[in-house]
This record gives C-alpha cells, structure tokens and sequence, in this order.
C-alpha cells in the first residue's frame, strides 16, 4: 500500500522554502519545486509518497493553486514526479535511478588510512584480565557438548539484569545470546519476516541493517528523519505505520546511527500502542544505548510500553566494548526466545563459550568500563566539532547527545564524490548515500568520533584539502565501497 503525504505534514516538512538559496531569482513554482526536490535528495522526503492534491498543498501552504499546480508540472518535467488522472501523483527519482545499499566489506592494509568508515572504539585496556578471567572459568563447561543455543545461563542473567536495570524487567529466559547485534537482526527477521515482506526503517539507517533487510527481498518504506532534533516527526511516523501497515518496523531510537537522535519517551510509548493497533512488530535496535554523552537522561527502553510481545529489542557489545568480541542478544518474549533458537539450529547451533564468558566479566565491570567510553568519546566529538568548525565552517552538524557519530550536512551534494576523493588522500568515508536506499543523502556525510583525536584532527585537514579542490579538478574515478559499521 503506497504511503500518503499530508498537506500540513508537507508544509512542515519544507519549513521556510521561500527563503532557499536562489529563492529571489526563481518564481514561486520554481522555489516550491526545488525545495521537494532537496526533501527528496536528503532522504527526508521518501519515494513512492503520493502528495497531497494540489488544493490541499496550496492552503496549507497559504498560496495559490496556479503555484502548487505550475511546482507539479516542474517536478514531473524533471523525473521527481509520476502521476495518473484521478490517482494522485507519487514521488520518484529521474530515470528510476535506484543506489543498493550492500554493506560491502574489502580488506584494506594500509596503514597510512585514516578509517572513518568504522563506527567503533579499539578495545579498553580492561579486555586481557577479562579473557584470563574467562579462561579460568572454562573448565567447568569442558565436562560437556558446549552448544548452548540460547546462551550460557551466566551471560543470560547478566544481560537479563542490564535491562531490569533500566527500568524493564527481564528474566534470563528472555534472552538469547548471539554471535554479535547483526546475527541478532539477521535471526530475528528469520523468524517474523516471510521473503518479500513490507518493512519500515529510518532514512538515514545503518548500512548492514538495509543489507539484512535486502536479503530477505523485503519490501523497504522509509521514514525520512529532520536534521534537528528529536530526528523523527512523530506524526509522519506513526501515520506512515498506520497507512503502510508493514509486517514489521527496524528502528534505532537511542542515538540513532548515523543521525544521533534519541527519541523521546512519549514517542516510543505512541509507536508502541501504534503497532499494537495495527498489528505490526517493532525490532528496537539499542547498541548505542549504553553511550549517552554530557550527562543526557536515556529514556525508558521502547519495549516497557510493550505489553503484547510487539517489541523484540536486539544490543550487543560492539559498541560500548569491542567489536572483536562477537556477543549480542536479543531480549524478546521467552516463546520467541525458544522459537528463535530453534531457527538458529540451521545456521551456526551456538555462540562460543569462551566469549561468553569474556563478556561476562567485561559486564561485570561494566560502570567502570564505559564511564572511560563515554568520557573518551565526548574529548573525541569535541575536538572533531572544533576541526570541522575550523576547517569546514559551510557543514552543519547537530551535536550528538550520544553514540559515536556525527552526521554533517554538506555544502552541497557531493558526498560520493568527496568519499572517493578522499580515499585518493588516505582518509576513507561512508557517504550519505550508504545509508539510504535510493541513491539520496547525497549531501551528507556520517563522521564517527572513534579514533584518536590526533587522527581525527589530521582527517579533517585531509577531507577539507579535498573538498577544495573537488570544484577545480572534477570527480575522481569510482572504487569499491569498503568497511561501514
């Protein structure tokens, strides 16, 4: 079913278009019909929307008819527009033009790259005497098969005790453990989504998750996300759920990647009592939930607004810990727990006993581990706030409250082009488009702040040394995408 667009979300959608760049050189029309097309670049605006009638635009908008009419007719001349006498008219890109987002990985060696494709933290100092820990207590599962589908019952209840922690009550037979958060999704859309099904994500998303999703040929609708905060436009969400009603909805709402948003407490219980309505399933991405930044209060987990088992939430320890260390977890109903291991008997029986173990005791000392995270990862956003601000005083950026990524807003949509010109000068990017579905987002850049601070400073020199040179020397030849994570 294709999503519609109402007048008045539109209008707060385009915000002040009268005051766009080249407003006073162009018509009316002309203004109207580049800013949609600028909703549509950034991702915020999805594709196959049917727009409001031309009528309904024209008084939200508080103009004529004529204008709304005349922005129509430029946006179908230019191939962003497709209509049918008496059916509306949908959003589109020229020529179909259509960017898959693979979450390619190559090997790369360099050691002169800045790598600013990876979106997580070296290990903490506190990993080695964690793994002679773990080797220690290794004897006593030697006794047996060592496949525990679910899980050892010790990292079970350590998890299980994180979220009754924060608010949501969870026993250990609510959990399962994985071979990391994307094993998680991967299991999970398994279970809840048959081949060709309708799904709704964010747009931006994580790369790996589109792939996921793609995999599984789902049916992907995109709900587009405001540069400011909160990100998400609680009405456009939830009437998107209402009107599309996908099988299930894939959503980040703690410091949401790449964007950084964190959603608000009304809205998550508003998105739950939503899929209950509708019937849809909620799988609640939380690996950035342990990394608030500045003191900012995490609200509730989504799933304690969950009384019919709609929400399946899926972390891991990738990013608060190490992504070397393949742990993550799915925290769902026990039924869904048990049905969950037993699809995962067909793919890989279990995760190693000896990481289990080793997460164990990074979680047992958990508050100290990732009060140093956290206090890192803010030194590291401030002094890539200052770099950019120094060098690249055109990009905008909202500050992150969390997480570990900054999403710039570009000085204009050049993000593919600067990506492979900057891999040219050693830093290596995930460009905006990455992180859709479409080929849009082409004017912004995802900028984790996980390396060094020399590293990112140096990165910074080189992407602005680039930048500049972009508009003399043209685009630089393609080359393969690399690591996102």
């Amino acid at each position: 079913m294709t999503s519609q667009v109402r007048g008045s979300q539109l209008a707060r959608l385009l915000g002040q278009w009268h005051a766009l760049p080249g407003r006073r050189r162009n018509p009316d029309y002309a203004a109207l019909a580049g800013a949609v097309r600028g909703l549509l670049a950034d991702g915020r605006l999805p594709l196959g929307v049917r727009l409001p009638a031309e009528r309904e635009l024209a008084e939200a908008l508080r103009i004529s008819r004529t204008t709304v009419t005349a922005a129509y007719r430029e946006l179908r001349d230019s191939g962003h527009l497709a209509s049918r006498r008496g059916a509306g008219s949908w959003t589109m890109l020229p020529g179909t033009h259509r960017v898959a987002s693979t979450g390619l990985w190559t090997p790369h060696d360099d050691r002169d790259m800045i790598d600013l494709g990876v979106a997580a933290l070296a290990a903490p100092p506190e990993l080695l005497s964690a793994a002679r820990a773990a080797t220690e207590d290794l004897p006593r599962y030697l006794g047996g098969a060592g496949y525990h589908p679910t899980g050892i019952v010790e990292l079970r209840e350590a998890v299980a005790h994180g979220y009754t922690a924060r608010g949501l009550p969870t026993s250990p037979d609510q959990i399962m453990v994985t071979n990391g958060t994307q094993h998680a999704l991967d299991l999970v859309l398994r279970l809840t989504l048959v081949p060709g099904g309708n799904v709704l994500v964010e747009s931006p998303s994580y790369p790996n998750a589109l792939a996921a999703l793609g995999a599984r040929r789902a049916r992907i609708s995109t709900h587009g996300l405001a540069g400011r905060e909160p990100g998400w436009d609680a009405d456009l969400l939830l009437g998107s759920l209402r009107q599309t009603r996908p099988k299930l909805a894939y959503l980040i709402p703690d410091f949401q990647n790449p964007t950084g948003h964190l959603m608000p407490a009304e809205l998550r219980e508003r998105l739950v009592a939503t899929a209950h309505a509708t019937g849809i399933d909620l799988v609640v991405d939380e690996s950035f939930v342990d990394l608030p930044l500045d003191g900012t209060p995490v609200p509730p987990p989504t799933a304690s607004f969950d009384r019919h088992s709609r929400v399946v939430s899926i972390g891991g320890m990738s990013k608060p810990f190490w992504g070397g260390l393949r742990i993550g977890w799915v925290r769902a109903s026990a039924p869904q727990v048990q049905r969950l291991a037993a699809a995962r008997v067909g793919v890989d029986m279990a995760s190693p006993v000896l990481d289990q173990l080793v997460a164990v005791h990074l979680l047992a000392a958990a508050p100290t581990i990732v009060a140093a995270r956290r206090r890192q990862l803010a030194a590291q956003r401030d002094t890539l706030l200052d770099a950019l601000a120094e060098r690249l005083p055109d990009w905008r950026v909202t500050v992150p409250r969390g997480g570990v990524t900054l999403w710039a807003e570009l000085d204009g949509p050049i993000s593919s082009a600067l990506a492979r010109a900057a891999e040219e000068a050693g830093v290596r990017l995930a460009p905006g488009p990455r992180f859709g579905l479409d080929g849009t987002l082409e004017r912004f850049l995802r900028l984790p702040f996980t390396l060094p601070a020399t590293d990112l400073v140096e990165a910074v020199a080189r992407i602005a040394a680039v930048r500049y040179d972009l508009d003399r020397a043209g685009l630089p030849p393609w080359r393969e995408p690399a690591v996102i994570a």
